[in-house]
């Protein structure tokens, strides 16, 4: 079992993180980081992507806002008390 294990330990640090050891041993910060940089830029773009599509389906209208969309969008005086009893709880 510890050669299995040994096995999976030479796998990544001697072949697949092997390319990681050229950038940790560069002088240049901005360089040495540039895996890191690619991911956040890559998450920005995506995050505004994101974010311009729930823009443009909010000024269409199509989401569907209706109380029965959800059920905790259901304010307290809607909900039937013998479903839910605590409702009936709170309400006093």
């Amino acid at each position: 079992m510890r050669a299995f294990f040994e096995g999976i330990e030479n796998l990544f640090v001697n072949f697949l993180f092997a390319p990681y050891d050229f950038f940790r041993f560069m002088e240049s910060w901005w360089a040495a980081n540039t895996i890191n940089w690619i991911f956040v830029i890559i998450g920005t773009v995506a995050m505004v992507y994101w974010l311009g599509q729930l823009r443009l389906f909010d000024s269409r209208g199509e989401e569907d806002r209706s109380i029965t969309s959800h059920s905790y969008l259901y304010s307290l005086s809607e909900v039937e008390t013998d479903i839910f009893p605590v409702v009936g709880i709170l309400e006093g």
